[in-house]
């Protein structure tokens, strides 16, 4: 095998490293948005956990985070809560780097 085609592999092996890096950062991200969306919903216990994964669900519709926040806006506009969209965003920011720091730690 030439240096090149060593060169190649290994390529192709960190962009596939890399990607499902990504899709566990965006899982946990879904995850504990959900359980966060869930707690202001006023579910607790199983049903957070349902809940949430229901937010994992609706991550699955789309690249990035557009999907689940929609989710989450039209859940909390029909339980009337006044939950402004930048919270809403601030939040998931912060829940973005938690989810990178707890998929690189394992």
């Amino acid at each position: 095998m030439s240096t090149f085609d060593n060169r190649e592999k290994a390529f192709e092996n960190k962009f596939a490293h890399d990607q499902q890096l990504d899709f566990a950062v965006e899982a946990r991200l879904s995850k504990l948005y959900g359980l966060w969306a869930a707690e202001k919903l006023g579910l607790d216990g199983v049903d957070a956990d349902t809940y949430a994964g229901t937010v994992v669900e609706a991550n699955l519709e789309e690249p990035g985070f557009q999907d689940i926040y929609r989710k989450v806006r039209a859940d909390f506009d029909e339980k009337g809560l006044d939950i402004s969209d930048h919270v809403m965003e601030v939040e998931l920011e912060r829940i973005l780097i938690i989810a990178k720091e707890q998929i690189n730690k394992s």
